[in-house]
């Protein structure tokens, strides 16, 4: 496995490993969208990945989706997330926000003066959320105007420029998991007839100008994408999915970002020969940093970096394996994850799970 610990560089950014921390929604935030101070423990303890790549955080109000998620929308946030970041630092860690606007995957009550989530159409989602009562199906949103889009566009840029004020080292662009530039990527979601839809072209336009922006703003070796060329989840499909990422990947490795982060596989769903097959061959299509995500372990992980990735983003494993690096450096056994505790809660499941040294 020596491949998984061989430093390296995405971009502008150096990492000194290959395993690196997928984003991981917790809802431990405070109501406001403040991270909360136990994020500082909890990030910290894992800064021994290679990079981190921090859990959805809304650009604004509007781009929230689940209850107690956190923001990177003003000064209270900015300097809650600074805090992560220093410790982070500290400890000789990289950490990367991963910017997040849900679209339709939300509910009145989670939304400023109750507003009807966005969405490149006024299409209901058979998918589910969390609010201040309990899980709930999401609520029917509406379709956003072409001058609303521009400005979305200049929200993720703005929030590109707050995550550089709170100290990270770059940015994601979640384009991933059925959330909003999903929505607009997939045939599905999208019934546009303008510049915005119909063709793959105009359904990456989204994506690809947040891209520009976010890049214009703080330089493209801070910038990464994530997408999921074969996911379904929250209620997402691409009819003309071969066609549409060939697109995307060529597009993204024109742009020559620090990297490209694909959900190859979701927790308990196993691909399909064919969907094996598609990711396999957009992969053979991409020349930049290829951070392969979903299903790995750490023989995996060491096989996927020789035959190319940059890296592997762990999720599960690395919530309840603080000291992952370590862990498959050594060969040393894992300790189990506790699913009642993902989502929601204080520090049991969050920040007890022991390191290697603790539990000796």
């Amino acid at each position: 496995m020596s491949t998984l610990f061989e430093p390296g560089k995405l971009g502008d950014i150096d990492v000194k490993n290959r395993v690196f921390m997928a984003p991981l929604t917790r809802n431990r935030a405070h109501p406001d969208g403040t991270p909360h101070q136990l994020a500082v423990e909890y990030y910290t303890q894992r800064a021994s990945a290679g990079l981190i790549i921090s859990e959805g955080v809304q650009i604004v109000p509007m781009a929230k989706g689940y209850v107690n998620t956190p923001g990177i929308h003003n000064a209270k946030q900015i300097a809650a997330w600074k805090d992560i970041t220093d410790a982070v630092h500290t400890k000789g860690g990289k950490i990367v926000l991963q910017l997040w606007h849900v679209g339709r995957i939300s509910h009145t009550s989670l939304l400023p003066d109750g507003n009807a989530p966005l969405a490149p159409s006024a299409i209901q989602a058979d998918a589910g959320t969390f609010t201040e009562e309990g899980p709930t199906n999401v609520s029917s949103p509406r379709e956003l105007t072409v001058a609303e889009i521009e400005v979305i566009v200049t929200e993720y840029a703005n929030a590109a420029q707050a995550s550089i004020d709170a100290g990270v080292d770059g940015v994601e662009v979640h384009g991933a998991n059925g959330y909003l530039l999903n929505q607009f990527i997939s045939t599905n979601t999208n019934d546009r007839t303008d510049a915005y839809g119909g063709s793959p072209e105009n359904r990456s336009k989204l994506l690809l100008d947040v891209v520009d922006a976010v890049s214009d703003r703080i330089g493209r070796g801070r910038v990464g994408v994530r997408l999921s060329p074969t996911g379904t989840f929250n209620d997402i499909h691409d009819a003309e999915a071969g066609a549409t990422y060939s697109h995307l990947f060529a597009e993204i490795d024109k742009r020559d970002l620090a990297f490209l982060h694909v959900v190859e596989a979701f927790p308990g769903f196993e691909p399909s020969a064919e969907e094996q097959q598609l990711n396999q061959s957009l992969r053979k299509t991409f020349s930049g940093n290829y951070i392969a995500n979903g299903g790995y372990d750490g023989a995996s992980a060491a096989a996927a970096v020789e035959n190319g990735a940059v890296a592997v983003s762990f999720g599960r494993m690395f919530i309840s394996n603080p000291d992952l690096p370590e862990r498959l450096r050594l060969g040393a056994e894992l300790n189990v994850l506790d699913d009642t505790t993902l989502y929601g809660g204080s520090e049991k499941g969050y920040t007890d799970y022991p390191a290697l040294s603790s539990a000796a």
